[in-house]
C-alpha cells in the first residue's frame, strides 16, 4: 500500500525540524497512542513507523537523500501488507481523514478483505468510523454540508455491513441527522443548473417536515435534527427564499393534507404569489380555498379575500369583504381614505401584495406591483370574462382598467402607485408570514346589510359608466381606447346593457320578503334547534287554504315549487347542516341536499372532531327572492339572520361570528324528480 503522506507528516514536525526536534517529536508520540480500542498488535507496528520516520529524519545523509526525492517529485510512502494498517492509523492522525477513510474502506472490501473476526479487521472497522467522522467534520467547517452527511452514510452503511461498533455507528447516525437542515440548506442554495441536487434538497425537506409533524412540529421535534420550533422557523425563512413559487405551493398543500394549519396559509401565498406573478388567475381562485378554511387566532381573512375579489374583477364584492373585517383600524381606514373606496382598495391590495406576498421566492422578484399590467393581460382578461358568463362573480360591468374608477387625481398609475412603497400606515392583517406561522384560530366578522335593489344602484351605475368617458377625456387614457377600440366598445355596451337592465329590473321585479317573527329563544346559542322553521316566518293573515303542508314535502317532489316550499328546503338545510356540526344526527339532510353538498358538511364535522371542536348556528331566513327558475334549476337570493360559536372540548368559546344580513344565493337543482340544494354562494 502507497500513502499519501511523507516522513514529515507522517511525523508530525516541519520539514525544518532539526535532529533534535524531530527525537522529541517522536518521544511524545509514543507517549501518547491513541486510546480508541485498537488492538495492541497494530499500537506496535505504529511505534515501529514512527521510529523508522525518527531514524530517517535524524540521520543527515539519509535525510539528504530523502528532501531530494521530495524535491524531484517522490511522494507517498511504500508500506509492506502487515503494516498497512498501522500505516492507515497515522494518516488518520496526520489529519488526513478522507483518505484514511477511503483507503479503509477499501481494505475492507472483498477480495482483499480481511479474515472475519480477526483483529485486522477490528482495527480496520474502527479507523473507518473514526476517520470517517473527522472527515465529515472537515468536510462541514468548509460548508460542504451535504458532502459531509454522504460521508456519514457511507460510514454508516459500512459499519452495518461489518456488523461491529454499535455505539459508533450511533453517533455516526446522530451526526446525520444533526446534519439534516445544513444538508438541505446546501442543496437547495446550489446553483439552478444543479436540479439534481435541487430536487434532493425538496425531497429532504419535505420527508424533515413529515417526520415533525407539520410546520408547526407536532411529533416531538426537539429531538428530530435538534432544533426547536424558533430554530425550525428561523431555518425555514432561511431556506425559502431557494424555493420557486410552484415548488412551495406543491410542499405546502401536501403538508396542509397531512394536517399541518399553517402549511394552509402559506400554500394560498404561494399560489397568489404565483398566480400573480405569471399572470394565472386560476391560482387564485385556488389560494382562496385556503384561505377560506385558515384557523388562526387573531387572523382575519377578510382583507386578503376582498383583494382576490379585486385582483379578479369582483370590485362590489371586494369591498364588501373589507368592510366585513373585524379589524376597527381598516375600517377606519377605508372610510377615512381620502379619495374614492376603489383606490383605497387598490392601495391596499399593491401594498399587501409587495410587502407580504411575493416576497421568499427564487422565481418572483419583488418589483413595483401594477395592476393596471396585470388587468391588461389577455389572460385575466379572458378569465375574468368566464366568471362573469357563469355568473360566478359580481364582475365590475366598468371595464378592467381600474383607472376608469378612479378619480382625476388617481390617474398617474405610474407615478402615484409606485411612490407607495413608502411605509404606507396600512393596518396589514395578522402581520407578516413568518408573525403569522405562530398562530392558530380564525376570527370571522361580521358584514354590513347591503341590499342588492338599493334606491341609489342607477346612480352609481350611471355615475361609473359616465365616469369612464370623463377619465378618457381628461387623461392619457386617450392612447389607452386607441390601441384597443374592440375592448372599449366592449365597456360601452356593457355599461348600457346594466343601465336597461337594471331599469327594467327594478319597475317590474319586487324582491319576495317574508317576515320575520321575533327571536324568543334563548341568545346563549347552547342548542342548534335555534334555526327556526317556515312555520315560523310564513304571514299569519294569509289564506289558510293557499298555506302548503310544509311538513310534507320532504323530499321536495312538486313539478314547480312554491317560494314557501324553496324556503322550507333551505331552512331544511341549514337545520341539518347545524344539527351535524354540532355533533348530531340529522335525518333530512341527506334527501335536501345533493351528495357533494352532504359529504362537504361531513368533512367539515370530521375535522371539528379531530380538534375536539363543536359549532352552535343560528340561521334565520329574512327574505327570499327568486330570481331565476326553468325545469330542473331554481335560483333564489336570500338574506339571513346569522350567528354561530365555536365550542372546544371544555366548553370554552373559541371564536364567534354575528353576521346580522348574511346574502347568500342557493341554487337549488333537480334530480331524479326530487329538488335539492345543489350549491350556495355567501355574499352574493
Amino acid at each position: 500500500m502507497e500513502l499519501p503522506i511523507d516522513h514529515f507528516r507522517l511525523l508530525g514536525v516541519s520539514p525544518s525540524a532539526n535532529a533534535e526536534e524531530v527525537l522529541r517529536a517522536f518521544q511524545l508520540r509514543l507517549d501518547r497512542p491513541p486510546k480508541q480500542g485498537f488492538t495492541y498488535e497494530v499500537l506496535a507496528q505504529r511505534s515501529e513507523l514512527l521510529r523508522l520516520s525518527a531514524d530517517l529524519l535524524s540521520n543527515p545523509s539519509e535525510r539528504q537523500s530523502y528532501e531530494l526525492a521530495l524535491v524531484e517529485g517522490s511522494s507517498g510512502l511504500d508500506l509492506s501488507s502487515n503494516r498497512e494498517v498501522a500505516g492507515l492509523l497515522l494518516l488518520w492522525e496526520s489529519n488526513a481523514s478522507l483518505q484514511a477513510f477511503k483507503l479503509a474502506k477499501k481494505a475492507l472490501q472483498p477480495p482483499q478483505a480481511p479474515a472475519l473476526g480477526s483483529g485486522r479487521e477490528s482495527d480496520l472497522t474502527l479507523i473507518a468510523a473514526l476517520s470517517c467522522r473527522d472527515a465529515s467534520i472537515d468536510e462541514q467547517a468548509c460548508r460542504r454540508y451535504a458532502s459531509g452527511a454522504e460521508l456519514l452514510q457511507e460510514g454508516i452503511q459500512l459499519l452495518q455491513r461489518m456488523g461491529k461498533l454499535v455505539e459508533e455507528r450511533k453517533t455516526l447516525e446522530s451526526d446525520l441527522e444533526t446534519l439534516l437542515p445544513y444538508r438541505i440548506l446546501d442543496l437547495l442554495s446550489r446553483e439552478k443548473d444543479e436540479e439534481k441536487s435541487h430536487q434532493e434538497g425538496i425531497r429532504f425537506l419535505e420527508d424533515f417536515v413529515n417526520k415533525r409533524g407539520g410546520l408547526e412540529g407536532k411529533r416531538n421535534s426537539e429531538k428530530i435534527a435538534g432544533l426547536n420550533q424558533n430554530d425550525f422557523e428561523l431555518f425555514f425563512l432561511q431556506i425559502r427564499k431557494f424555493l420557486t413559487a410552484k415548488e412551495q405551493s406543491k410542499l405546502y398543500v401536501n403538508w396542509y393534507r397531512r394536517g399541518s394549519e399553517d402549511a394552509g396559509f402559506l400554500a394560498a401565498f404561494a399560489l397568489i404569489a404565483s398566480g400573480f406573478s405569471f399572470r394565472n388567475p386560476e391560482l387564485l381562485q385556488e389560494a382562496r380555498k385556503y384561505l377560506r378554511n385558515i384557523n388562526i387566532n387573531g387572523f382575519d381573512a377578510m382583507p386578503l379575500i376582498g383583494c382576490l375579489d379585486l385582483l379578479l374583477g369582483d370590485v362590489k364584492q371586494a369591498e364588501s369583504r373589507f368592510r366585513s373585517s373585524s379589524d376597527e383600524k381598516l375600517r377606519d381606514w377605508l372610510d377615512n381614505y381620502p379619495g374614492e373606496t376603489l383606490g383605497a382598495l387598490c392601495d391596499y391590495c399593491r401594498t399587501w401584495l409587495k410587502k407580504d406576498v411575493l416576497v421568499g421566492y427564487r422565481d418572483v422578484e419583488n418589483q413595483t406591483v401594477n395592476l393596471d399590467d396585470w388587468f391588461a393581460t389577455k389572460e385575466v382578461q379572458e378569465y375574468v370574462e368566464q366568471l362573469e358568463t357563469k355568473g360566478a362573480l359580481g364582475i365590475a360591468k366598468a371595464g378592467f382598467s381600474f383607472l376608469s374608477s378612479l378619480g382625476p387625481d388617481q390617474q398617474t398609475e405610474n407615478n402615484s402607485f409606485n411612490t407607495l412603497d413608502t411605509e404606507a400606515d396600512l393596518p396589514m392583517p395578522g402581520g407578516a408570514i413568518d408573525e403569522i406561522l405562530k398562530e392558530k384560530s380564525f376570527n370571522s366578522a361580521s358584514t354590513k346589510k347591503d341590499t342588492f335593489l338599493s334606491s341609489d344602484l342607477i346612480k352609481k351605475i350611471i355615475s361609473k359608466y359616465y365616469s369612464v368617458f370623463e377619465t378618457i377625456k381628461n387623461s392619457d387614457f386617450k392612447s389607452y381606447v386607441s390601441k384597443r377600440p374592440i375592448f372599449t366598445s366592449s365597456i360601452a355596451f356593457i355599461g348600457l346593457f346594466i343601465i336597461g337592465i337594471s331599469l327594467g329590473t327594478i319597475t317590474q321585479r319586487k324582491p319576495f320578503e317574508v317576515k320575520k317573527v321575533d327571536n324568543t329563544e334563548s341568545a346563549d346559542l347552547v342548542k342548534p334547534d335555534n334555526v327556526k322553521t317556515s312555520a315560523n316566518l310564513l304571514d299569519e293573515n294569509a289564506n289558510k287554504k293557499e298555506k302548503v303542508d310544509l311538513n310534507q314535502t320532504l323530499p321536495l317532489t312538486t313539478i314547480e315549487p312554491k317560494v314557501e316550499e324553496i324556503q322550507f328546503l333551505i331552512e331544511a338545510w341549514l337545520k341539518g347542516k347545524a344539527d351535524i356540526l354540532n355533533g348530531q344526527e340529522s335525518e333530512n339532510l341527506i334527501s335536501v341536499a345533493r351528495p357533494s353538498l352532504f359529504n362537504r358538511v361531513l368533512d367539515q364535522r370530521k375535522k371539528d372532531n379531530l380538534l375536539g371542536q363543536i359549532q352552535i348556528i343560528d340561521a334565520n331566513i329574512t327574505s327570499i327572492n327568486i330570481v331565476q327558475r326553468s325545469l330542473n334549476r331554481i335560483a333564489a337570493d336570500v338574506v339571513l339572520n346569522y350567528k354561530d360559536k365555536r365550542f372546544s372540548s371544555s366548553g370554552e368559546i373559541i371564536s364567534e361570528t354575528v353576521i346580522p344580513s348574511l346574502r347568500v344565493k342557493y341554487i337549488i337543482g333537480k334530480n331524479k324528480n326530487i329538488w335539492q340544494v345543489v350549491d350556495y354562494i355567501s355574499g352574493n
